[in-house]
């Protein structure tokens, strides 16, 4: 199982919940995605008359494609059922977080999932702060070795 993980998530989120959403994919998307091909940068999910939808994923371009080729930041259509979106919203209209997504992988029978997480932002203070406690367990480990 094949995974790519969006690293700076962690970083610029406190992840509350995350749950697995399937994605609705292109032939030339999923070949791609196989091949690492994609970014996260900026990356998000909205939720929009009922569906939920993933923003400014990158994908490139499939290189051996002839002319039915995607378009590299198109809206992509997260598969959820009707109740789950129902919570999201409610949460994210409330309680003020934000729907982005930490990793896709490709799961045993050779679909494509992502795992999107509800998330707070983090303040630059809190940034720091996580910084800093990454750097004391980096010591702590050279300390072990």
């Amino acid at each position: 199982m094949k995974s790519i993980k969006n690293r700076k998530a962690q970083h610029e989120y406190y992840v509350i919940q995350s749950l697995e959403a399937g994605i609705a994919l292109m032939g030339t998307e999923i070949k791609s995605i196989r091949a690492g091909m994609l970014n996260f940068k900026d990356s998000y999910a909205k939720i929009d008359n009922g569906e939920c939808w993933l923003l400014n994923l990158h994908i490139s371009p499939w290189e051996k494609a002839a002319f039915f080729n995607h378009a590299a930041e198109r809206p992509r259509k997260l598969l959820l059922h009707k109740n789950e979106i129902k919570r999201l919203r409610t949460k994210v209209d409330e309680q003020g977080m934000t729907l982005i997504p930490l990793e896709i992988f490709i799961n045993e029978q050779g679909r494509c999932k992502l795992t999107l997480a509800l998330a707070k932002g983090k303040n630059y203070y809190d940034k720091r702060e996580s910084l800093h406690k990454k750097d004391l367990q980096r010591d702590r480990e050279r300390e072990d070795k």
